[in-house]
């Protein structure tokens, strides 16, 4: 008995010492593991890259939004003046027709200041618009002497917001037809119908069409600069209008037949007073070698 424990004893020291030496020896592992490497180690940090990333994206982004938003806001703005061209195109257009009846002739510089007046100086000013309130353009206009068919038609630029060698403009145009309203025809009557013909205060003859050129003034615009170089339809040089000339600014107003710039188109050398009369009242005047038959 007293010999198996002494064995038992030393079986169980044996052991105790083996597993002594494994603990110095790891301990001894670790130590030198320890001394190979120092003792902080400093990580580098995944979040300074992603930070750097984030900056330069919202760098080219943020000013991407803000262009995206003035493109988007100058779209619309078009989108309004065209819209509000275009309601005061038809406005005008139906008091035209219906003044057709009374005044059978059509001044497109009297169409251009009811528009602007429809619309508003101070809007055109300030919009997109070309030359603002002076950038409307009804010359287009029309009106057929024979279907009493009218078109209106208005013409102008919108100024882009892109400068290059120069200021850009995109040209637009608006333009419908209508019927004037002149009455209506009885159904029965065998009395034949004088034909209508259009004389002037001054004139000497008589024309058939109101359309014909030489009762359309053709006002146009022309560049005081340019005026000197400039000639009429006869060769002759413009002048200065004796009731509005010594105001003219950069822009001036002229006519193929006349010899005068005005500065106002509401000038009353501008205007030409014509009257719609029968055929037989004209006796006296030679018919228009234009528009006569």
């Amino acid at each position: 008995m007293m010999s198996f424990l002494f064995i038992n004893s030393q079986k169980t020291l044996k052991h105790q010492k083996k597993n002594n030496r494994r603990k110095e020896e790891d301990s001894t592992k670790t130590q030198s593991i320890t001394s190979y490497f120092p003792k902080k180690v400093e990580r580098a940090s995944l979040f300074t890259s992603f930070k750097g990333s984030i900056t330069v994206e919202a760098s080219m982004a943020v000013p991407l939004f803000f262009l995206a938003i003035c493109c988007l806001c100058y779209l619309l703005e078009v989108m309004s003046i065209q819209m509000t061209i275009r309601s005061a195109l038809d406005e005008i257009g139906r008091k035209t027709a219906e003044e057709i009846y009374v005044k059978p002739f059509i001044f497109p510089g009297e169409l251009e200041e009811k528009m602007v007046a429809h619309i508003g100086k101070e809007r055109l000013d300030r919009s997109v618009i070309a030359d603002g309130s002076q950038g409307l353009d009804l010359s287009g206009t029309t009106l057929s002497g024979k279907s009493k068919i009218i078109k209106m038609c208005v013409e102008y630029k919108i100024k882009l917001p892109v400068y290059t060698f120069g200021k850009l403009a995109l040209s637009c145009k608006e333009e419908f037809r209508l019927k004037s309203w002149t009455g209506y025809e009885k159904e029965f009557g065998f009395q034949d119908k004088e034909d209508i013909v259009y004389v002037t205060e001054t004139g000497m003859v008589y024309h058939r069409d109101n359309q014909c050129t030489y009762l359309d003034l053709s006002i146009r615009t022309a560049g005081k600069k340019d005026i000197a170089q400039l000639r009429n339809e006869n060769g002759e040089k413009y002048r200065a209008c004796e009731k509005c000339g010594k105001k003219a600014g950069k822009n001036v107003y002229i006519t193929n037949q006349g010899n005068r710039y005005h500065s106002s188109i509401g000038c009353s050398g501008l205007k030409r007073k014509i009257y719609a009369i029968p055929i037989s009242e004209a006796q006296g005047k030679g018919e228009c070698s234009r528009c006569g038959e």
